[in-house]
């Protein structure tokens, strides 16, 4: 099997899941006591906020380059962002370092494709649903036409990735409305709702939607263990 790296702790959340996801899908092909070969290099949250909320993505850019420079060379041949945010830098990373990544825009859209949905609502950060880099990613490359919601709706979420999520504080209140949220997307034609931060799969573990959703963490993964096992 290859090694895989992971550029987590953004946030740890999210990073537990993705370690969990790519060691059960390991052993559900492999058997026996089979997991993933993978190297975690964990970034401090706090600074990459301040970074993020003050618009310095170059700085952002550079401290990625570093870790992923840092699992190349512990051995790792290919590396996942865990985040769907910090992928606003992957392109800047992936020729500034380098290192090759797996992009996670790229890995969802091939689930989209998979399920035939060409129409999809957004849920993430206010970076992701506002800037250009993921929908304009998924309309240029796989035709995908993203659906973000209310303006108030959008701000909502922001607050609780960062206000709840990142601290696994999980609010059945919070949860409510995130359905109610995915509801109205519905109600605008979205196909599926995509779970565009790898916090929000936390919030809405077996929670029943109107339409299917596209949870990024167990994608990227899935896209992460297909390449251990050269599949």
């Amino acid at each position: 099997m290859r090694t895989l790296g992971l550029i987590g702790g953004l946030s740890w959340q999210s990073s537990i899941e993705y370690y969990r996801i790519l060691n059960e899908l390991t052993a559900g092909k492999l058997g026996k006591h089979h997991s993933c070969p993978c190297i975690l290099y964990s970034l401090d949250l706090e600074p990459v906020l301040r970074h993020q909320q003050r618009d310095e993505w170059p700085a952002l850019t550079d401290m990625l380059v570093e870790a992923a420079g840092r699992l190349q060379r512990a051995g790792a041949g290919l590396v996942l962002i865990c985040a769907n945010t910090m992928h606003k830098t992957a392109d800047a990373v992936e020729a500034k370092s380098g290192v090759p990544l797996l992009h996670i825009v790229d890995a969802t859209a091939a689930a989209l494709g998979e399920a035939g949905v060409s129409r999809v609502g957004l849920l993430g950060t206010l970076y992701t649903m506002e800037q250009d880099f993921y929908r304009e990613r998924l309309q240029n490359k796989f035709a995908v036409e993203t659906l973000t919601p209310a303006p108030e709706d959008r701000r909502f979420i922001h607050d609780v990735i960062h206000q709840e999520l990142d601290y696994g504080i999980l609010n059945p209140d919070s949860r409510h409305r995130f359905l109610a949220i995915i509801d109205r997307l519905a109600g605008r034609g979205a196909g599926g709702v995509i779970l565009g931060c790898t916090e929000i799969p936390l919030l809405l573990r077996d929670a029943e939607a109107a339409i299917p959703l596209f949870d990024t963490t167990r994608i990227h993964a899935q896209a992460g263990v297909s390449w251990v096992l050269g599949a």
